[in-house]
């Protein structure tokens, strides 16, 4: 599966929310899984219950620096792929040729 997410604090004294996210970041990327960082979302890949708990702790990391926390989800679930961060890009490139 791959999982795009995003996870920030909520309320608090700051306008800015990058030191709690790249505390999230640096879970999925020690993580082991592949996994990117867009201006919007992290996206992971790997089987369900790895994923989820990446997520998971992604997610508490940035609640020890937060009452309240927001977490937008999105998942490709599908079964017996892998490759599919790059596969579906190198897809989409390939039409766009």
């Amino acid at each position: 599966m791959i999982v795009a997410f995003s996870v920030s604090p909520l309320g608090g004294e700051s306008d800015g929310v990058a030191e709690a996210v790249a505390k999230a970041v640096q879970v999925v990327r020690d993580s082991g899984l592949p996994n990117e960082t867009n201006a919007m979302f992290t996206l992971v890949e790997g089987e369900w219950d790895e994923v989820m708990d990446v997520v998971r702790r992604a997610t508490e990391a940035v609640q020890a620096e937060a009452s309240r926390v927001s977490l937008v989800l999105k998942a490709d679930i599908r079964p017996g792929h892998t490759g599919q961060l790059r596969g579906k890009v190198e897809r989409l490139e390939e039409h766009l040729r």
